[in-house]
């Protein structure tokens, strides 16, 4: 049996917003309806208006009856996230949106086209509570969590505006999403899973979003992963390890000091025997502090030892963050320590990183109004 996990991860409270149909699973939206006296039906009608179509204001809802629009605005559709700007780069094909919760709490998200696929990177809190001290979110602190909802909507008014041709490119279709936005999602666990469920759903139920294009990251909350393993869902796990020693990760991720490594790996171990999934390692790379050749060496043995052929790792050049002492590895060490971690049997690329002039690259989220 797997320990709970500790009241510390659990964000404030405060400022959470009231119940959005997104919140619902599809009793709780039949139930919704019958507090409002109206026939059950209504509740698939709505949440095919607001899945389907993309549309979350329910007095545009022209299938419904004029007379109980306001009625289910006030009940369903409370205020959720107010766009305060957007900012671009790379020829507008990567956007970042400084989102304004209700509460007035800020938070992130950043929307990147390819040729062959539109990601967008969501935020489970606003802000971190995690600490890791290369990270700007992580240093900012933990402001608290996010509602199911409010997650979910940053994923529907993304592909309002892909499908509304409102991003440079034209009209176009959301189809992958990462939880690598500001927060730790595993520590906003019911909230987070209650989404993926909301966004890989057919509609009336959700986004329809295949759950093999989602992401959900985590800087290794040993116990989530493995409770996170048996939701039978069947999306990517990506562990941001960093440094395959105890000693170094104490310090660069310090939940490191509950669970080592070896904790986090056999955590990993399960999820990927439970799920058939490929684990994800993420692993960015500082100058002088975690780029040693042994260190990759140390990486890919442990790598292989405790997951086989069931891993990638991807190495990402640190990005900079205001008043940070560290910066990326040259180009030639970065090229040795992945030589050294394929070298041990695991496949190993550098990621394209995308935004970085615009400070919406891994790390650098800090939702500065």
């Amino acid at each position: 049996m797997t320990a709970p996990l500790p009241l510390v991860f659990d964000a404030p409270r405060r400022g959470m917003p009231p119940r959005h149909l997104a919140d619902l699973d599809a009793d709780g939206r039949r139930a919704a309806m019958t507090e409002l006296g109206l026939p059950k039906f209504r509740a698939d009608q709505i949440a095919r208006q607001y899945y389907g179509r993309l549309q979350a204001d329910p007095t545009a809802m022209t299938d419904l009856p004029a007379a109980v629009r306001d009625t289910i605005a006030g009940a369903l559709f409370p205020p959720l996230l107010t766009p305060v700007r957007h900012i671009a780069c790379d020829a507008g094909e990567t956007r970042k949106t400084l989102w304004r919760a209700g509460d007035g709490t800020l938070l992130e998200s950043v929307l990147m086209r390819y040729p062959d696929r539109a990601t967008l990177c969501i935020s489970s809190q606003a802000g971190c509570g995690m600490a890791c001290p290369f990270c700007a979110t992580g240093q900012g602190g933990l402001t608290r969590n996010l509602s199911t909802a409010e997650i979910v909507d940053q994923v529907r008014a993304a592909a309002a505006d892909l499908r509304d041709g409102a991003v440079p490119g034209g009209a176009g279709r959301l189809s992958n999403i990462v939880f690598m936005g500001m927060g730790e999602p595993l520590a906003n666990y019911k909230r987070v899973v209650n989404a993926v469920r909301r966004i890989t759903s057919p509609a009336p139920d959700g986004l329809g979003i295949s759950q093999r294009n989602v992401v959900v990251s985590t800087v290794g909350l040993a116990p989530a992963i493995r409770k996170l393993a048996d939701e039978g869902l069947s999306v990517t796990l990506a562990v941001s390890l960093h440094t395959p020693d105890d000693e170094l990760r104490d310090t660069l991720v310090p939940v490191n000091n509950r669970w080592p490594v070896a904790e986090v790996l056999d955590a990993a171990r399960y999820y990927a025997d439970k799920t058939g999934r490929r684990i994800s390692v993420e692993y960015a790379l500082i100058r002088d502090i975690n780029d040693q050749p042994w260190r990759g060496d140390m990486l890919g043995a442990k790598l292989h030892k405790a997951l086989g052929s069931r891993v990638h790792v991807n190495v990402i050049p640190l990005n900079p963050t205001p008043g940070s002492k560290w910066d990326a590895s040259p180009k030639p060490v970065e090229r040795e320590f992945v030589r050294r971690v394929e070298a041990q049997g695991v496949p190993c690329t550098v990621r394209d990183t995308r935004g970085q002039e615009i400070a919406a690259a891994c790390g650098q989220l800090a939702a500065e109004g």
